[in-house]
């Protein structure tokens, strides 16, 4: 079945672009040229990926972001982030709301196509896991369900922070280096932007260890990367 890719941006000639290119190849497009609109389009079509302008009428892109984020039928849905705002704090911003990447504009269609394909593989939902419970201390990871859980209380992390928690449950006791982690969590070469790792590592951890310091699960080896005991 084709993966459904919603456009959300108010340049005409830039979702038309799009809409060809993705429609080329074999992709079932739908757009909308304001925030809100976009956001209802997300609520009733549910597509498999969204492509987000950040400057948009009604609601800005980053605000559509975190409304997708906290809505329990669309958060699990990846979030490409398109762009002119191109400086480092506003790239931080939205990879720390939620956006699985972010191309700032003009971009290549070649590369665009590159990374949706990418970011689509890793969103994979039908694909059975080889283990179904990993776990530290109360900590347990469900991946059948797609579900996190800290004793009795149920921890709702985004995709990329649960991949990110998964292989690093994955590999126990073993430190997993930024690039390592970029490449395998992201899937294609982020020119060394280990930030990136930072930041999703920042806001699992927030998530996962809250302000309790006796609960240290993610461990920070300086200079090389992660690691789980």
């Amino acid at each position: 079945m084709e993966s459904k890719i919603l456009v959300i941006d108010d340049e005409m000639h830039i979702v038309e672009l799009l809409k060809f290119n993705l429609e080329t190849s074999n992709y079932e497009v739908d757009f909308a040229y304001d925030g809100l609109d976009g956001y209802i389009k997300a609520k009733e079509n549910k597509p498999n990926l969204i492509l987000l302008d950040w400057m948009l009428p009604n609601i800005s892109g980053i605000d559509v972001l975190r409304k997708i984020r906290t809505d329990k039928d669309l958060k699990q849905i990846p979030v490409i982030m398109l762009t002119a705002k191109n400086m480092e704090n506003n790239k931080i911003e939205g990879l720390e709301v939620g956006a699985d990447d972010y191309i700032t504009k003009p971009f290549s269609i070649k590369e665009l196509l590159a990374r949706i394909s990418s970011v689509l593989r890793r969103y994979k939902i039908n694909e059975k896991p080889s283990e179904i419970i990993l776990s530290t201390g109360n900590l347990k990871v469900d991946l059948y369900k797609h579900e996190v859980h800290k004793g009795d209380e149920k921890i709702d992390l985004t995709l990329k922070e649960f991949e990110l928690l998964k292989l690093l449950l994955e590999n126990k006791g073993k430190v997993l280096s930024r690039n390592h982690l970029l490449d395998k969590i992201w899937g294609y070469e982020y020119y060394g932007e280990t930030r990136t790792v930072d930041v999703h590592i920042r806001y699992l951890r927030k998530k996962i260890e809250g302000d309790c310091s006796s609960e240290k699960y993610i461990q920070t080896v300086r200079g090389v990367g992660y690691k789980i005991d």
